[in-house]
């Protein structure tokens, strides 16, 4: 492993936000790694794509609140009869935003299912012949086969394949493509958040839940399809409350771009967020994304000011001595990621700073972290107990803990 990281890891989607490897290493803890030998190479996400009730109010809001940019769409204004779709992007951070507009459409079977939520998280790879033929043969299930979109701007090829649940994945090669995502959408100059910096510039990594027993299937899955290698395993004290419990892996593809944790519920006194998950969402799906920012501080401030809501942090957490002890130094003052209920955890590479919403939609399913880098590879670790207590307390005011 060299410590040179250059620009032809990065996204086409990072490219055009003109980012750079060293800012992907501060950011996400993007790693250089020899790509020749693997069987499945991933370059990086493609896009979130999200299934919502009201795709124009889901859109605006992330415009309005999160600073995300519209920059394509495609609906019945461009001969999309079934459905509209809104393009979002932040920095290298790629959105889809869909909604079901035909009585028939299967988006909106889906919504009933999930409510809002993911549906697929794609990935872009250098060749999806390669990938597909791979999956085959170790047993992935293909849903669509590989095949090319084309229009005025060049060729896309593509595929997708199942992941747990409703969940999926589809494969995308941008190298013969310069439009603004994909065929059949269209160029769109937002010129409502035109002036604003980006709240958050990456996607760091997406939590998938899965239900008792199927973490390590799971993980089977993403190490035999996908050549992807394990990061973390937490289990026990570690992560657990005094009511509830769960277990958690976390595979990577091997630049650590595309990074999975995955968890399933643990038996405990009382019901675990995952299981409260796996019951409003009807079964496995994505928990959480984590979005990274270069100033968590602005952009807590940013969000809140805008009305999105945190989980709220007690007192207790900033004085506790073992965690001054354990933190050491970090950029910001503890008085001002206490005025904020910004966590902050240490491991042997750096440290971290992080904050998680509520829930973003009606049901207690999907949320988002922000997370700040400074060298460390972890996911925060020491705040788990910390957090799933706020969780519970959540829990606990909705009647389901």
């Amino acid at each position: 492993m060299t410590d040179v990281l250059t620009d032809a890891v990065l996204t086409n989607e990072e490219k055009l936000a003109h980012l750079d490897a060293e800012q992907l290493r501060q950011l996400i803890g993007l790693v250089e790694y020899d790509a020749s030998h693997d069987p499945f190479p991933v370059i990086g996400w493609d896009a979130v794509v999200w299934v919502v009730g009201n795709a124009t109010q889901t859109a605006l809001h992330y415009r309005t609140a999160y600073g995300m940019r519209l920059v394509a769409y495609a609906g019945p204004e461009t001969g999309q009869r079934d459905h509209k779709a809104y393009v979002l992007t932040s920095g290298g951070c790629r959105f889809v935003i869909m909604g079901g507009v035909a009585p028939d459409s299967p988006l909106l079977d889906h919504h009933r299912r999930h409510g809002d939520g993911v549906s697929d998280i794609s990935l872009e790879v250098p060749d999806v012949d390669v990938c597909v033929a791979h999956a085959v043969k170790v047993g992935a299930r293909v849903l669509v086969e590989p095949h090319d979109l084309s229009d005025e701007h060049g060729t896309i090829r593509t595929a997708t394949m199942a992941a747990y649940g409703d969940t999926v994945h589809t494969l995308v090669d941008r190298s013969r493509y310069t439009g603004p995502y994909l065929p059949g959408y269209v160029a769109q100059d937002d010129t409502l958040v035109a002036d604003r910096p980006p709240v958050f510039w990456a996607l760091d990594h997406v939590v998938g839940n899965v239900e008792l027993g199927r973490m390590d299937e799971w993980v089977d899955f993403y190490h035999r399809v996908m050549g992807f290698t394990n990061m973390a395993e937490f289990i026990g004290d570690d992560i657990a409350t005094d009511y509830s419990a769960l277990m958690s892996k976390v595979v990577a593809s091997g630049n650590h771009r595309v990074k999975f944790p995955l968890n399933e519920p643990a038996i405990a006194k009382k019901k675990s967020q995952i299981d409260e998950f796996l019951e409003f969402y009807v079964g496995p799906g994505a928990q959480h994304l984590a979005l990274a920012t270069d100033d968590i501080v602005a952009a807590v401030d940013t969000l809140r000011a805008a009305g999105v809501e945190f989980l709220a942090t007690p007192d207790s957490y900033y004085t506790d001595p073992e965690l001054r002890r354990r933190i050491g130094e970090v950029r910001v003052p503890i008085e001002t990621l206490q005025e904020r209920g910004i966590l902050v955890d240490r491991d042997e590479d750096g440290y971290l700073l992080q904050i998680f919403t509520r829930p973003i939609g009606d049901r207690p399913t999907v949320f988002f972290e922000l997370i700040e880098r400074h060298g460390s590879l972890g996911f925060g670790k020491g705040n788990f107990k910390a957090l799933f207590q706020a969780i519970e307390r959540e829990q606990e005011r909705r009647g389901n803990l």
